[in-house]
């Protein structure tokens, strides 16, 4: 049987890294580390569990995209929007301070 994880973040949400300081806006989300060990033993601060969700960001104010541990991120409370040249590849539209996907048709 398999447990289920569940993310405390979904898509859109702006969240603050806890340690680090940056804020970014999440763009995918893994159901646990899905990244590199030699990546993992080097950047993971603290060493976090592999087991709990994993997000993909968009780093405000920079072009650098990052992937952080659920238990290293808190709710970005300030209703900013973030700046980043990728925003409208994920996102069309920055409503109540969340991002909302971008839809494509075929």
């Amino acid at each position: 049987m398999t447990d289920t994880i569940k993310a405390r973040f979904g898509i859109g949400e702006i969240v603050q890294h806890n340690l680090f300081g940056y804020r970014g806006v999440i763009v995918d989300a893994d159901a646990g580390f899905q990244g590199d060990e030699g990546w993992y033993n080097k950047n993971a601060p603290g060493n976090p569990s592999k087991s709990q969700p994993w997000y993909h960001l968009l780093v405000h104010g920079s072009v650098h995209h990052a992937y952080a541990a659920e238990i290293n991120l808190v709710k970005d409370d300030t209703s900013d929007p973030v700046e980043h040249p990728e925003l409208d590849y994920f996102f069309d539209t920055f409503i109540d301070g969340m991002y909302h996907r971008r839809r494509y048709s075929n």
